[in-house]
Parts: structure tokens; C-alpha cells; sequence
């Protein structure tokens, strides 16, 4: 399995969440999905995901745009998928490269409803992600070359909470970086909980661009904590004491881990002895206070 099965498989398992809360919160929505290159094969599994929903979209309007560069077959290789939805789903195919993404979204009065848009091999462009972040809510998820963080634009244009993963193949293909923003906290929770349920035998790694050791990681329900008790340290080492919370909020939002993983990592770092909590005894508690311990470092070797 490449990294394009499993993004699509990212991108189902998040329609999955995303789709009933637009159509709960507004009558209208946008579903934005660009490709820089001719593979939409993820637009037709998301077609297939919002027919699945067809008894909630009654009374209300969702847009699909698909941007794309496959040529005058597309909206037949889409026909299919399509000739499944109901009548409230308006399906506008638009030949070209995510850059026509602004335009197209004006065009469709996406600004000030649910927004989510998918762009597949387009740069981190502020236009772009201009246009992305016009939604209310919005949230984007952008797969592009890794070598940069994406960070940076990402909360540049208005997004506050971003995480980012590199997708490694285990055969030595080109790895991709995937970037996902958006204002919810409860997207970013589903975002995680899906990049860690996607299928663990796809033959892709994932890589966490904080942990400066690059170390790959299987994918698991439950990923292996070495990177994450690393990335606590440091961040220990760099803020002082923190409170369960507060970590559990970094690894949520700093990471690309789970706040639960945090706990996990925590409690494996206490029995190290590379943090100290306080008080000393009783449960992991959200208001217990951690310390760096003394030669703390030596627990995140693991």
C-alpha cells in the first residue's frame, strides 16, 4: 500500500467526523479537494463518504469542488461515484492545479460556512491558504515534499492548531509531509485519532518533524513513546515544571501523538526517574506538577 492509499484512507476516516458536524452546525457546506497531479482517486472515496450521508444532507446544500489536472476524462472517472449522491450535493469538477483553488472557492461562496479543503501536492501557498482559512469553521489538510516545517503558514494564515507528520514508505519511496490545521479541538483530536488507526500493514512509517532524533515510527493504536518522552523533556527543559494538562496539551499540539499518549510517556518517564512529579504519590492527575530530574536527558534514549 503507498502513501496515497493510506492518505485516502485519512481522508474517509476524517470526512467520517467532519461531514455530520458541518451539516449539524449550517445548511450549507464546502468540501474542497485539489490534486497538483492527474490521481483523484481520494475525491471518488470522498464522494463515496458523502453519499453515505444522504439522509442528513435533506435541507441543506453541500459543494464538492474538485480541482484536478487529469483532463477532459475526470468528471467521467467521477461520474460513477457521483451519480450516487442526492440531489443536495452540487459536484463542480475544475480542471487545473490547486492554485485555481481561491477562485474556485469565491466562485462557490464557500466563505463564512463549514469549509474543508484537501490539497495534494501544492506548495504552502498564503493565497491558498488564505482562501482555505475563509470557512467558518475551516480546517485543511495539505500534503506536500517534506523539507520545510509547514507550521508556519499554517497558523501564518490563521489556524491555530496545527500538527504535521512525514509519511515514510518502507520501500524507499519519495516520503511526503502532511500538514493539518484547523480551530477545533476536537478536529485535531480526530485527525490524530485517525492517523494512528489508518492500516498498520500499508507499508508507511510515519516521522515526527519536533523529534529532532527522526526516529520512524510504526503505525500502532498505541505508538511507541520514545519520541514523544524526548519531545516532553525538551520541552521540560525549555518551559520548566508543567502540569499534566499543559503536557498532555503540547503532545496534542506540538506532536504528532495524542494527549493520552502523554500520559503513557509521563508514567514511563517517572519509573526512569528522568522526571519528578508533585505531589509525589496518587493518581496522574491533570493539575500534578513535572520537573526535569537531575540527568533527566537519559530517559528519553528509549
Amino acid at each position: 500500500m503507498s502513501t496515497d492509499a493510506v492518505l485516502r484512507e485519512l481522508l474517509v476516516r476524517q470526512l467520517d467526523h467532519w461531514l455530520p458536524a458541518a451539516l449539524h452546525r449550517a445548511r450549507r457546506a464546502t468540501l474542497a479537494l485539489a490534486y497538483a497531479g492527474g490521481d483523484a482517486t481520494g475525491a471518488e472515496a470522498a464522494l463515496r463518504v458523502v453519499a453515505e450521508f444522504a439522509d442528513r444532507l435533506r435541507g441543506r446544500r453541500l459543494t464538492v469542488l474538485v480541482i484536478a489536472g487529469g483532463g477532459e476524462d475526470l468528471p467521467a472517472r467521477l461520474g460513477a461515484a457521483e451519480a450516487a449522491l442526492p440531489a443536495d450535493v452540487a459536484v463542480h469538477v475544475v480542471p487545473g492545479r490547486p492554485d485555481r483553488l481561491p477562485v474556485a472557492l469565491k466562485a462557490a461562496g464557500a466563505a463564512g460556512a463549514p469549509l474543508f479543503t484537501v490539497v495534494d501536492g501544492g506548495e504552502p501557498d498564503p493565497a491558498l491558504l488564505a482562501a482555505a482559512a475563509s470557512g467558518r469553521p475551516a480546517e485543511v489538510l495539505l500534503v506536500t515534499a517534506p523539507g520545510r516545517s509547514l507550521r508556519p503558514a499554517l497558523t501564518g494564515a490563521g489556524f491555530p492548531l496545527v500538527t504535521e507528520v512525514e509519511l515514510v514508505p518502507a520501500d524507499g519511496g519519495p516520503a511526503r509531509l502532511l500538514g493539518y490545521a484547523t480551530g477545533s479541538d476536537r478536529g485535531l483530536e480526530a485527525v490524530k485519532d485517525a492517523l494512528w488507526a489508518v492500516d498498520e500493514y500499508a507499508g508507511v512509517r510515519y516521522r515526527d518533524p519536533a523529534d529532532p532524533a527522526g526516529r520512524l515510527l510504526d503505525i500502532s493504536l498505541d505508538p511507541e513513546p520514545g519520541p514523544l518522552r524526548r519531545e516532553l523533556l525538551a520541552e521540560l527543559a525549555r518551559s520548566g515544571p508543567r502540569t499534566v494538562t499543559a503536557l498532555r496539551r503540547f503532545a496534542a499540539t506540538s506532536t504528532v501523538y495524542r494527549a493520552a499518549d502523554a500520559n503513557r510517556a509521563l508514567a514511563s518517564l517517572l519509573a526512569a526517574g528522568a522526571v519528578t512529579r508533585d505531589p509525589g504519590h496518587g493518581r496522574l492527575g491533570g493539575d500534578v506538577l513535572i520537573s526535569a530530574a537531575a540527568g533527566g536527558a537519559a530517559g528519553s534514549s528509549a
